[in-house]
């Protein structure tokens, strides 16, 4: 794996700190609030939908993590910059700090440019990248000042190399791997880590639901592309590795005193990023295309 040993010896311990986390009704949001529970965070776990919170509370006691003690669900529509500040402020108030935030609340929209309603491409952005932006401009106050604190914003091998058929994903995880460098710099004389996290794919519904929200026809000039494009998704994610992989890492992360700026991790991942890095765009390109006929 690229990340093992991200930490090295050199961790914080976790007992008694508090780990901040969008989007935790399943897939990297729901492992990552089991994972840091048991690691003795005390997890406030964030979602739009409470009445999904039931999936996030089975796998934790099937983790043997004692939710009750250690993980507190709260609503959070990451897109309401009003509810942003006050379930933020809340957390503040109630536990003294945040030490670790999470930014993993997003979804994956699919459809060729051309197709795609201008309406959907604003919902990208706005959960994506600009409700990552609320939710890290209000923790960052208090982590500033106490001069500690790890922000882990959850991109992806599509913020570093992009598709046919996933356009808006892929600028709105371009758009969060610009964000980072530029906090990173920022926060780096305060003693706040900012990291990026960038899993290729995995078994999680993301990527089931953004094919299902495409809108196509028969008649489209894009129907074969489109179809190839699916097929690919589609065989890409019966065949991905476990997501937990993921939610160890951010753990991992979480407790490292000196964390690298990127993590890159999933099948063929570091393949694919050495593959733009050192070879010319036209073979890069050539191939994808060859993959997706």
């Amino acid at each position: 794996m690229m990340w093992e040993g991200v930490c090295s010896d050199k961790e914080e311990p976790s007992m008694g700190k508090v780990a901040f986390i969008t989007g935790t009704s399943s897939g990297f949001g729901l492992l990552t609030a089991v994972v840091l529970a048991g690691k003795g965070y005390k997890v406030v776990a964030t979602m739009r939908d409470l009445s999904k919170q039931e999936a996030l509370l089975h796998e934790a006691a099937r983790a043997g993590v004692d939710a009750d003690a250690l993980i507190e669900t709260v609503r959070l529509d990451v897109t309401d910059s009003e509810e942003v500040a006050r379930v933020v402020a809340d957390a503040i108030a109630r536990y003294g700090a945040i030490d670790v935030l999470v930014n993993n609340a997003g979804f994956a929209l699919g459809g060729f440019v051309e197709e795609v309603p201008l309406e959907d491409w604003r919902q990208q952005m706005e959960t994506n990248f600009f409700g990552l932006i609320a939710v890290t401009k209000e923790v960052l106050p208090s982590m500033r000042e106490r001069g500690s604190g790890t922000i882990v914003n959850i991109g992806s091998v599509s913020g570093r190399i992009a598709f046919p058929g996933y356009a808006p994903y892929a600028a709105s995880k371009f758009a969060v791997e610009g964000f980072s460098e530029s906090l990173r710099h920022e926060m780096a004389p305060f003693g706040v880590r900012i990291v990026l996290v960038e899993p290729g794919a995995y078994r999680t519904a993301i990527w089931g639901k953004g094919i299902a929200a495409i809108r196509t026809s028969e008649a489209s000039p894009y129907a074969g592309p489109m179809k190839a494009m699916m097929s690919y998704s589609q065989r890409a994610a019966e065949t991905a590795p476990d997501p937990r992989e993921v939610a160890e890492l951010v753990g991992r992360i979480a407790d490292a005193r000196s964390p690298r700026l990127r993590y890159a991790l999933g099948r063929g991942s570091a393949l694919l990023l050495a593959a733009k890095a050192l070879l010319p765009w036209s073979w890069l390109e050539g191939a994808i295309r060859r993959a997706l006929r």
